[in-house]
């Protein structure tokens, strides 16, 4: 049995300021996104100024996306009470789902504005995705948050916060399965010339069939619990993304298919 490490989850003090170890992970992930796209910019055709705009675009996307997602996926009745709820950004809340979607619209509204197929350049952002993932994986295992059900392994870790009960250190699997394994399979996929969407679906299917998985080791959220099937919200939208994923991927090769 192990003991979280109650990590102090502000890294800098300057006064009244203060920066957060998690506000750092996600700097970290979007400038390690900035490098590796300024990297591989002349496979797209895009300038480096492009990539700097692509990921502003992106940021936006999360933020915005990720905010209303967990307002409407987790906290619905919430907003409907309090609309104004949905700014209080201070009191915390991202989900995934939500910057995805944030992700992807912000991607299309770039795309359409620099004449760019939409498809190709998904396929351009989708393996630099993970990078952030697996790094807001390590905020939330900072900060103590989103820790697993209670277990018996021998490396169940007791969270105070949680009570007295060892349980899965379900930060840690979805850093090493959403964000290193991912990584690594979509970069080594995207190497070639695939199908444009062919690596967007890879996402799409890799992330949510991981997402789903890890979830059976995932709290619930307290509010919510588990819903329909005995699933977690978590599983729930995971699901559409993996039928999204191999739609996109058997079309992509039929397209090909058609025009060789």
């Amino acid at each position: 049995m192990l003991i979280y490490p109650n990590i102090d989850p502000v890294a800098i003090s300057l006064g009244p300021l203060q920066v957060h170890w998690y506000g750092l992970t996600y700097l970290v992930g979007f400038l390690a996104a900035w490098w590796l796209a300024r990297s591989r910019a002349e496979r797209m055709g895009l300038t480096k100024d492009q990539i700097g705009d692509l990921l502003f675009y992106s940021a936006v996307g999360v933020i915005l996306g990720g905010r209303l997602g967990y307002a409407l996926f987790y906290h619905f009745d919430r907003v409907l009470a309090d609309p104004l709820w949905l700014f209080k950004v201070w009191e915390g809340g991202m989900a995934f789902h939500g910057g995805f979607l944030g992700v992807a619209l912000a991607v299309w509204l770039f795309a359409r504005q620099h004449k760019i197929n939409w498809l190709q350049l998904g396929d351009f952002i989708a393996p630099l995705t993970p990078i952030g993932l697996g790094l807001g994986r390590i905020g939330n295992f900072i900060n103590g948050e989103l820790w697993g059900r209670v277990t018996d392994v021998s490396w169940g870790m007791v969270f105070p916060v949680a009570g007295a009960d060892p349980r899965h250190p379900s930060q840690l699997y979805q850093f090493a399965l959403e964000g290193v394994l991912l990584f690594a399979l979509l970069w080594w996929f995207s190497r070639q010339p695939r199908p444009a969407g062919s690596v967007s679906g890879l996402f799409l299917i890799g992330y949510g069939t991981l997402r789903f998985l890890v979830e059976f080791t995932r709290e619930p959220d307290a509010h919510l619990g588990l819903l329909s099937a005995g699933l977690s919200m978590g599983q729930l939208l995971s699901l559409p993304m993996i039928l999204a994923g191999a739609l996109l991927i058997f079309f992509a090769y039929r397209s090909t298919a058609k025009t060789a």
